[in-house]
């Protein structure tokens, strides 16, 4: 039953609200200039999914380590995480100016050839950038992977999360000449998309702070 909860926590981390904007921006970087290779196109955005997961494991590995201490403490972390995600909120609003949010999107700007290393780095960097935004279901997933407190099982359990965060990447990729429409409707409503997530971004972080 916990592996189940933890690939669905996977999934809903892929629809949050600051992450599902951004798709039609990753699976453009993910095709480069060769937007017509689909078979390329995937092989990028498995890298991407196993950049991003290396990492995740090795948080797994963390935690299930130090699963008392993780524990103990996780109120805390998780009044840090919510104090970032609000901060990520008022910036999706418009309200903050995060100048190191812009640097790092015109780093991305310079991945319009990559190959499956550079999808790797991508991922990696992503799950750096990224887990505040996927915070809510990350912890919580940290937190049952702390509990077991059993190394084997911590990593089995994050890379059933990272499976079902992953294989929506994926899909995404596969099914993007049918998903153009969605797509566009997304470039069009993007700024509109930003403040309704900046929003709820700031209702998720008020909720990690306070439940």
């Amino acid at each position: 039953m916990e592996y189940l909860f933890t690939f669905f926590e996977g999934i809903a981390s892929f629809i949050s609200p600051c992450l599902l904007p951004m798709l039609p921006i990753y699976i453009a970087y993910f095709a480069g200039k060769d937007e017509q290779k689909t078979k390329k196109t995937v092989i990028n955005a498995i890298g991407f999914v196993c950049g991003f997961s290396a990492v995740f494991l090795l948080l797994a590995v963390f935690a299930s380590q130090l699963g008392k201490l993780v524990s103990s403490n996780m109120k805390y972390i998780k009044i840090i995480f919510g104090i970032v995600i609000i901060v990520f909120g008022l910036n999706y609003m418009e309200l903050l100016n995060l100048k190191f949010m812009s640097k790092m999107k015109g780093s991305n700007a310079n991945l319009q050839n990559l190959n499956f290393i550079k999808s790797f780095l991508f991922g990696m960097l992503f799950s750096i950038s990224g887990t505040p935004c996927i915070g809510t279901f990350l912890s919580s997933a940290l937190l049952l992977i702390a509990k077991q407190q059993q190394i084997l099982k911590g990593i089995l359990l994050m890379l059933v999360y990272c499976i079902g965060i992953g294989i929506p990447f994926i899909l995404s990729v596969v099914l993007i000449e049918k998903l153009k429409g969605v797509f566009e409707v997304i470039k069009r409503n993007f700024g509109k998309i930003k403040k309704v997530s900046g929003v709820v971004l700031i209702g998720m972080g008020m909720y990690m702070i306070f439940f």
